[in-house]
């Protein structure tokens, strides 16, 4: 290792933390492009591009692009020199990994929580899990670039803190950020289960999609914003929380938040549950809907088809405010399939301007149980790969390969 990082020079390496970006978002995959995105000339750049091929940053594929000559390489991060860890907390399981840079899974390990007991405790045990899982594939945790937390509570995304009331109890302004950081040694990125749904979903699904609105219908409902090719997450970060906008009608339900209407109360798993539970039949969450649906219980396929005109009803608005050229239909209560997407296609047409739906998409979700926690490794790269950081990357990097 020592014998390759004395051919590498520093200086000339993070200079070329550009160029890394670049090639790392897609944006440029050959020299031609990274001259023409950069400006810089053909000397500099290829001097520069030569210090990350040699670093083991950057491979020049064997596969070629058509440039009207001769074929040119493609370029590609080497996805495998660093790794990322990520977690997905839920209510009562929690489930840790380590990926690559694409990225893809290379350990992962479940286990029980509690989160009533309070932060410290379940952030020693992700703490755990993720130094068994370096153990296991033998990385140490030098190689660590990043870490993504996907978490069912909203979330203040600048602040890396859950805010506001949430099956998180006790969680509210808790610097998670800090505390993981301080024993993992690598930036922690902090963010909501619907957006890290939407980020997986559009980067690996929809990747030329620029509008794109993510719903979440499970056993509570969300959505998530694709706007411009990028997560939308408003001033706060409590973009896209449709499931709290109110619907007016007579005798309307009482919400889990404490309002009255809201579209969670009408639509979501808990809420349908709540419903066939008066009607005597045994069902508990969005799973336990889906699974009366499967067995052709009549009360549960009328209670989805309403759930999903409710669905419709919010979602027409929406359309009308962001004009997305997809919609994707993710969460438990999606396992309904049509019984469910057919109310939502039904309300936006019956209720959007034909310029907004005529070339609009409504699909389930093409992602599987992963979702979340590769939104949350996608967000740890894309947070350490961006441009005002990535030169950090490079430096810690090419001096590890001294040691």
């Amino acid at each position: 290792m020592k014998d390759q990082s004395d051919r590498i020079d520093i200086g000339l390496a993070a200079s070329a933390a550009p160029l890394l970006s670049l090639i790392a978002s897609g944006r440029a995959q050959s020299r031609a492009e990274l001259i023409e995105r950069t400006g810089l000339s053909r000397t500099t750049v290829t001097q520069r591009l030569n210090a990350l091929i040699a670093a083991g940053l950057v491979d020049e594929a064997a596969r070629t692009l058509p440039s009207g000559g001769r074929p040119t390489r493609m370029l590609e991060l080497n996805t495998g020199f660093g790794v990322v860890l990520a977690a997905d907390v839920g209510e009562s399981i929690l489930r840790t990994t380590v990926t690559t840079l694409e990225p893809s899974i290379l350990a992962e390990s479940t286990c029980a929580i509690d989160l009533r007991g309070g932060p410290p405790p379940v952030l020693q045990t992700i703490v755990d899990q993720f130094q068994a899982l370096l153990q296991q594939i033998g990385r140490p945790a030098e190689d660590v670039l990043g870490v993504g937390l996907c978490l069912p509570a909203p979330v203040d995304f600048g602040a890396g803190r859950v805010f506001g009331p949430s099956i998180m109890t006790g969680w509210d302004d808790f610097d998670i950020r800090s505390w993981l950081g301080s024993r993992l040694g690598a930036p922690v990125v902090v963010e909501n289960d619907v957006n890290l749904m939407t980020l997986s979903e559009s980067r690996r699904f929809w990747p030329e999609v620029e509008q794109l609105l993510y719903i979440k219908a499970g056993t509570g409902i969300g959505s998530g914003i694709i706007a411009d090719g990028r997560l939308y997450r408003g001033a706060q970060g409590a973009a896209g929380d449709i499931g709290h906008i109110q619907l007016n009608s007579d005798n309307p339900p009482l919400c889990r938040c404490g309002k009255l209407g809201c579209v969670e109360a009408r639509a979501a798993g808990w809420a349908l549950a709540r419903d066939l539970r008066e009607k005597g039949y045994d069902a508990h969450n969005a799973r336990d809907i889906v699974a009366l649906v499967q067995k052709s219980l009549p009360e549960a396929i009328h209670s989805v088809r309403e759930a999903g005109r409710v669905l419709g009803e919010v979602t027409a608005d929406v359309v009308s405010v962001l004009n997305p050229s997809v919609i994707v239909i993710g969460g438990t209560l999606a396992g309904a399939d049509e019984y469910l997407l057919a109310g939502v296609r039904q309300l936006v047409s019956e209720r959007s301007l034909p310029l907004a739906t005529r070339e609009l998409r409504i699909v389930r979700a093409k992602s599987d149980g992963s979702a979340g926690i590769l939104g949350a490794a996608q967000l740890a790269i894309d947070t350490v790969l961006r441009p005002e950081a990535i030169e950090q990357v490079i430096v810690r990097y090419v001096r590890s390969l001294a040691q």
